[in-house]
């Protein structure tokens, strides 16, 4: 179990602004908030802005991945060099698998059984429930991106699980890189090749969202930037005010891009918006405690934050089952609002319960067998488990 007097409230923070990025993006496509007091109180481009490119805070997520998981292998072992390939594996099973088989069981079930939003019926598809064994097979696989980039979108509930592929091979390839390379200038040169080919990438494809957004190649350059700034951050000793200044800086370049947009800036949008996250993270390095008021103003954010991985696996089950309730006609003006408050609730809640009863014991039992199995004290946690 994560020890939490341990956690970077800094990273913390960044993490629920993310989450809290894609939530508003997936409620304001299903609902819509222009029609809302929102559409009223915001001017039209901020309001726009702000509900529109939630894709930006899953770069941020591949960012802080990349950081967490090289500060955490330094942390465990030394050097990347040392690191023990099947304990890394182990972690990450067991933080991952567990509440990602109940999501994937839910969906299965209820899209099986035809209910509207969990059936795979998405976008111009009607395949058949027998899909699920390949549409739920592949986000166990790591090809979801892949199957999407060949199939289209084809399960609303499913669609959003495309970048747990991303991560899942990343995972998959750090020990191997590691191990193989074992020079931690070769690391950091397989990184610089990712951040240069991602921009490529997308220019090739960026008349395609499914391409320049989900493909493998479109989202390494995001997680290389978190990679280099851990072994940057291991190096380089910040002063207090530094790092503040480097956190602000950062903020306000993240607001400004992801205010401008993702529409015309495809190609370099998500690079500059996995730079300034960088630049969050380094400065967050200095992992000072917040000040009281900043405490109390961000708890919420932080909270996310911790449960963040909870939170994205289940809000779309939980909007897709508001959606066989409401569409988006039965919402008035007046409605709106508070059923985005309703469903960020909601969500909290079932992420809450699933952290609390699923994946915290789940952790635990897998990790304490494999170390049993093997003779040696479970490690703790020095950061935070991606």
């Amino acid at each position: 179990m994560t020890n939490k007097s341990s956690r970077n409230v800094h990273i913390d923070f960044l993490r629920g602004t993310a989450i809290s990025c894609v939530l508003i993006l997936h409620f304001s496509l299903a609902y819509g908030l222009d029609n809302s007091p929102l559409g009223t109180l915001l001017p039209t481009w901020f309001l726009d802005g702000l509900v529109e490119n939630g894709n930006y805070g899953v770069t941020m997520f591949f960012t802080i991945s990349g950081f967490l998981i090289t500060s955490n292998s330094l942390a465990r072992w030394g050097h990347l060099r040392n690191i023990d390939g099947l304990t890394f594996y182990t972690y990450r099973f067991a933080r991952i698998m567990p509440p990602l088989v109940l999501a994937l069981a839910i969906i299965v079930v209820l899209g099986s059984a035809g209910l509207p939003y969990f059936a795979n019926t998405d976008g111009d598809h009607n395949l058949p429930a027998s899909h699920f064994v390949v549409g739920a097979g592949s986000v166990l696989t790591f090809w979801h991106n892949v199957l999407m980039q060949s199939t289209g979108y084809f399960n609303y509930c499913l669609n959003i699980y495309w970048s747990l592929s991303v991560e899942e091979v990343f995972y998959l390839l750090v020990p191997l890189l590691c191990l193989s390379l074992r020079r931690t200038w070769l690391l950091a040169l397989v990184c610089c090749l990712a951040i240069a080919v991602g921009p490529i990438y997308r220019q090739a494809h960026v008349d395609n969202e499914i391409y320049y957004m989900y493909g493998y190649l479109a989202c390494f350059d995001a997680i290389a930037m978190g990679c280099l700034t851990a072994l940057l951050a291991q190096r380089i000793s910040l002063t207090r005010s530094t790092a503040r200044a480097i956190r602000v800086g950062s903020l306000i370049a993240l607001a400004i891009v992801y205010l401008r947009g993702i529409q015309g800036n495809e190609v370099v949008g998500f690079s500059i918006i996995a730079l300034a996250s960088a630049a969050f993270l380094f400065g967050a390095n200095d992992a000072s405690a917040l000040k009281p008021l900043a405490r109390t103003l961000f708890r919420p954010l932080r909270w996310l934050g911790r449960h963040s991985y909870e939170v994205y696996l289940f809000h779309i089950i939980v909007l897709a089952l508001m959606r066989n309730l409401l569409s988006r006609d039965d919402v008035s003006y007046d409605t709106r609002l508070p059923l985005l408050c309703l469903f960020v609730a909601l969500s909290v809640v079932v992420a809450a319960l699933v952290a609390r009863y699923v994946s915290e014991p789940a952790n635990m039992a897998i990790r304490s067998r494999y170390f049993r199995r093997i003779g040696r004290a479970a490690i703790t946690e020095t950061l935070l488990p991606p």
